[in-house]
């Protein structure tokens, strides 16, 4: 078996999917991007259709050694994806060719059923958002059965900020923990966006109700800054969604900086690398908690992880309201979640149909961007 051909489309809001064909017929599914810089990631992809272009789609390894090591400027949040997005078409090509989940190849289910968790606060939102309407979709997600949610902390935060931005924050933290009660797991994301002062002083504050994890207090680019951060709390820290491969990740886990690893498969190096990477954090007795805030070929691709890794604390998903994230309008059969778990797929490969005939109604050109943020005498903040 040979492959054919790369194809790649933009679908909104702002995923971008991959379908690898073969000669024989068989083809499978992938999700290369990064959120804002999707265009330049589809152009990483095309560099690599001269190695790609018949090649064994069979031999996943030797690819993903190619791509990663004969690029001699190695990592980096635009090669990893691109990779990473061709890492699980080929997986999905596999386990179709031998008609078995990927998981099945990766030693077999673990469990049954994984526990997701959804998000508080419109995916992207970049400012204030009302805890009225916070708790508004906190009262969905629990008549939807979720034991555990995520919201991210409101920018932008001063360097040093001052009191009453820290009492917005547990003022927040608190009306969402009074609404779900003590067995519902709250988690919060302060997105890098805090400086390593003020990350101390909000942990402390925000101990009292018991978050499940505080995930990127800091930026991931100090390791000892995340670990001064991680020690200060009783709190479980998480990061990993900004490293790329193993040797990204391992720094981290080495100096035992956090609680949870959060490895994003879309930009980690795909789903065998991110099994890596779940055995390093293993034998640090951390939690993997897969980070995934995009489409439906994304999730996926973690549930095959999921499956099959002991150390899984739960699965992120952004929860849109329209759920094409679960692959509404986008997959033939869309995840269902039932009493917040979503049942491991039988199916080959990643487990998934992609609808083609619905994806020309969902394309665009692949412009999105992060918001921008300023503080009042102008200067950048981050989001």
């Amino acid at each position: 078996m040979k492959i054919t051909d790369l194809k790649m489309i933009h679908i909104r809001p702002r995923w971008m999917f991959l379908k690898i064909e073969t000669d024989e017929g068989i083809f499978g599914w992938g999700e290369p991007v990064v959120e804002g810089r999707a265009r330049t990631v589809e152009t990483a992809v095309n560099e690599f259709r001269p190695m790609l272009i018949g090649a064994d789609p069979l031999k996943i390894e030797h690819l993903w050694q190619g791509m990663y090591r004969r690029t001699f400027y190695r990592g980096g949040p635009i090669l990893c994806s691109a990779i990473s997005g061709i890492e699980m078409a080929l997986w999905d090509i596999k386990g179709k060719y031998y008609n078995m989940p990927v998981y099945e190849m990766l030693g077999g289910a673990y469990r049954d059923k994984v526990r997701m968790y959804g998000h508080l606060k419109p995916t992207g939102h970049p400012g204030d958002f009302p805890i009225p309407d916070m708790l508004k979709i906190t009262d969905k997600r629990l008549a939807d059965g979720f034991t555990v949610m995520k919201y991210s902390i409101i920018p932008p935060i001063r360097p040093i900020d001052n009191m009453e931005m820290v009492d917005k924050v547990v003022e927040r933290f608190a009306a969402v923990r009074e609404r779900v009660g003590k067995k519902v797991d709250i988690a919060i994301d302060f997105h890098g966006r805090v400086s390593p002062a003020m990350s101390i002083r909000l942990l402390k504050a925000l101990e009292p109700y018991y978050p499940l994890f505080v995930e990127e207090p800091v930026l991931p680019e100090n390791v000892d800054e995340m670990v001064r951060v991680s020690r200060s709390t009783t709190i479980p820290i998480a990061a990993g969604e900004r490293l790329f491969t193993k040797f990204g990740f391992r720094e981290l886990i080495e100096k035992q900086a956090v609680s949870v690893v959060q490895p994003d498969l879309c930009h980690c190096g795909g789903i065998f690398e991110a099994r890596k990477i779940a055995a390093m954090a293993e034998t640090y007795y951390m939690q993997i908690a897969p980070h995934n805030p995009l489409g439906p070929i994304s999730l996926a691709a973690c549930m095959q992880l999921d499956a099959c890794v002991p150390n899984l604390l739960a699965q992120e998903h952004p929860g849109m309201p329209d759920h094409a994230d679960l692959g509404v309008g986008i997959l033939k059969t869309p995840f269902k979640i039932e009493d917040g778990y979503i049942r491991i797929p039988e199916g080959p490969g990643l487990g998934i149909e992609v609808d083609e005939s619905k994806l020309d109604a969902l394309r665009f050109d692949g412009t999105w961007d992060t918001p921008h943020l300023e503080f009042e005498d102008g200067s950048i903040a981050d989001w």
